[in-house]
């Protein structure tokens, strides 16, 4: 239905522009007008009533049309009148949109929508009816998108029409001015006149008006019966020492603001002493053994032996050279007040910590993360380990561990499972989902599995942990009833981020698994931002880092300039062998979201560098926006994965396509170079056939 309307519609638009066009007569514009007026005249109800009912219809089908039908209706029916008959047929409209996807396209419309609705949801449950308002005022998301979602929501019928009525009000009037000084003209020339500028220079404004509005009342809104310090302390209070808390520090500092770090753990966070720098210590110790045994294909015979001792002695030494980056002495010396102690909110402004009390304009909550222990029944008799507390277990050991059961498939259970079997370890890894690093690319994931059990890691997917107990040792079952004994246990079934104990649930600031923030890393209090593990979506290290400075920057910079947290394509890698990594969608994830995509395969084993190293299992995986080289998402499985990965992620970031990758020349023989192969892989695909016909007749014509 709305095809044959579209299309008559636009039909209707170019004969009109086609005359117009033909014709720019004064006489000839003022002809029409006066012609339309005449039979408004001799129809004074037929015309609105009309109007008004075409108005609504488009409205209630999600057509595209609104702006052009309220240019034009302005035009014709003048400022107040074409004010009111607009106002109320879109918020009727809506309303009849909006109750279509409650009652009877509720599948269709979240088929549809995907992640958006999500969006919506959350928003709608945070802030209720000032959500609506300000997306009607400000449409950052489309019109029509906001009908359909929202009937799909338990916001009242009534509620959604009286909030749309009022939010959609302030914009329709400048429409509607505009297309009322359009109805003025009497020539094409008076689209110059000061009139007409004016309507449309307000088109342009009204969007920053509305939002310094929208920022002001949602300031108001949040401190409502706050008291606001007349003075602050400092400009910036951090909280947490990780890479968030880093970073944002570091930023204030180096725009010589006044920031105090308050840190309740040591310096450097969950990274530095517990994640990245110990696991990938121990990896390096891994992937020396396992070259060392598979030498023997590139005609070099080795005997390992594995010096435990000088292993886990070697990874507090890394830890320790690493350290001073990260350390109270350097940040002080940046210009950081370093305070040590638990940092607790007493309102927006002011932070309690031991009997100091700190106030500041701007606050960042980087709280992170902590491992999460699973309710399974008996867990605790066995004395489970994190990746808090495997390293000094670890270094308490003679020898690596004969019987240890990681639970969990993710990239955690898999780095250090497959680690500790290369060095002489004997691990179970059991995992509940029915393959590993169930987020990524199946082909890729499948390899790791692969690679894993090659290794000797005794791999148990879709096996779920039912109970744990111990008599003579230590013991776990299945819920198929197998049991496996085991003298250590590593959970590794995911982080959760440290929300509780800093005064967030008193200033009723929301939270879920992450602090809720919007898109500049604002919490519901303006001035109080959430970076890094405690505020998601992602637990990564880098994305920490990214968020920390988005998070100072804004802080200190409000309310005159803020950046978004969101644009950047933020990598990621699991430092297993093969590695593998991935920066954006896989194409399952573009399939789920209705993302139109193109996948493009290029497998390692053409490349010549990792055939010349005998290491040419693996792929490069892009996925592309269908008919474009535009990058999507891409996964790297194989030797140097995360440093192939790096050339697509700048791409992604600054928005150059798999042709420029093409176009760049790449050091023969090296890794770099899949990147480029794998863009000539797709511009093979996308050579026109046509066209080299075209170029062989060409070609053979030239021969004579």
């Amino acid at each position: 239905m709305r095809k044959p309307l579209i299309f008559l519609v636009l039909i209707a638009i170019a004969v009109v522009a086609t005359v117009l066009v033909a014709d720019p007569d004064p006489d000839r514009l003022r002809a029409l007008r006066d012609g339309v007026a005449d039979w408004q005249a001799a129809h004074p109800v037929a015309l609105p009533a009309g109007f008004f009912a075409l108005y609504v219809a488009v409205t209630a089908l999600s057509l595209p049309l609104a702006v052009w039908l309220t240019l034009l209706g302005a035009a014709l029916l003048g400022f107040w009148k074409g004010l009111v008959l607009i106002s109320f047929a879109s918020s009727l409209g809506a309303l009849l949109a909006f109750l279509v996807a409650r009652y009877l396209m509720r599948d269709w419309v979240r088929g549809r929508l995907g992640p958006r609705l999500s969006k919506i949801e959350r928003g709608v449950a945070r802030d209720g009816e000032f959500f609506l308002f300000s997306l009607r005022l400000i449409p950052v998301v489309p019109f029509f998108v906001i009908n359909l979602a929202f009937g799909l929501t338990r916001m009242k019928a009534w509620r959604y029409y009286l909030v749309s009525q009022v939010g959609m009000l302030p914009g329709t009037a400048v429409y509607v001015a505009a297309g009322a000084q359009l109805g003025t003209l009497d020539s094409l020339s008076g689209i110059v006149s000061p009139g007409v500028l004016g309507a449309f220079a307000a088109l342009a404004v009204f969007p920053w008006i509305a939002r310094a509005a929208l920022r002001f009342w949602a300031r108001k809104r949040a401190y409502r019966g706050l008291e606001r310090p007349v003075k602050f302390d400092r400009n910036l209070i951090v909280i947490g020492a990780g890479a968030a808390g880093l970073v944002a520090s570091y930023v204030a500092a180096q725009a010589r603001a006044k920031v105090t770090l308050v840190q309740d753990g040591p310096m450097g966070g969950d990274c530095l002493n517990f994640g990245c720098v110990p696991s990938k210590a121990l990896i390096a110790s891994a992937r020396a053994a396992g070259a060392a045994r598979g030498s023997q294909a590139l005609g070099v015979k080795a005997e390992v032996s594995v010096d435990w001792p000088r292993v886990t002695k070697r990874i507090s030494e890394v830890i320790a050279q690493i350290e001073p980056n990260d350390s109270v002495e350097r940040y002080e010396g940046l210009g950081v007040e370093v305070i040590e102690g638990h940092a607790r909110l007493e309102d927006p402004w002011t932070v309690r910590v031991g009997d100091q009390r700190l106030t500041a304009r701007g606050i960042v909550l980087a709280t992170g993360a902590a491992p999460v222990i699973p309710p399974i029944e008996g867990i605790g008799s066995v004395e489970p380990l994190t990746s808090d507390t495997l390293w000094d277990a670890l270094a308490a050991l003679p020898a690596p561990p004969a019987r240890m059961v990681i639970l969990g498939g993710g990239p955690i259970g898999c780095e250090i499972a497959q680690a500790l079997v290369r060095l002489g370890a004997g691990v179970t890894l059991i995992e509940a989902a029915e393959r590993l690093l169930i987020r990524e690319d199946v082909e890729a994931s499948d390899a790791i599995a692969a690679a894993l059990r090659a290794d000797g890691v005794d791999l148990r997917l879709g096996a779920k942990a039912i109970r744990f107990g111990r008599d003579d040792g230590k013991w776990l079952e299945l819920e198929d009833g197998t049991k496996i004994g085991f003298d250590m246990l590593l959970v590794a079934v995911g982080r959760k981020a440290r929300l509780e104990g800093f005064g967030l649930e008193e200033l009723g600031i929301p939270t879920g698994r992450v602090i809720e923030t919007n898109d500049y890393l604002e919490t519901l209090m303006p001035n109080i931002y959430a970076a890094g593990d405690a505020a998601g979506p992602r637990q990564l290290t880098n994305a920490a880092g990214h968020q920390g400075w988005i998070a100072a920057a804004n802080a200190l910079a409000a309310p005159f300039w803020r950046f978004k947290a969101h644009g950047a394509p933020i990598p990621h890698a699991v430092f297993t062998s093969p590695e593998l990594a991935r920066v954006g969608m896989t194409a399952a994830e573009a399939e789920a979201e209705g993302v139109a995509h193109e996948v493009t395969t290029y497998p390692l084993g053409d490349l010549d560098r990792a055939l010349a190293e005998g290491a040419g299992e693996g792929l490069v995986r892009v996925v592309t926006a269908k008919g474009s080289d535009k990058i999507l998402g891409v996964t790297v499985l194989g030797a140097h994965a995360a440093e192939v990965l790096a050339e697509f992620v700048l791409a992604m970031r600054h928005g150059l396509g798999l042709g420029k990758i093409l176009a760049t020349p790449h050091v023969y023989p090296s890794w770099s170079e899949a990147a480029k192969n794998a863009a000539g892989r797709w511009r093979q695909a996308h050579v026109n056939p046509r066209t080299l016909r075209i170029a062989e007749r060409f070609m053979t014509r030239r021969r004579g």
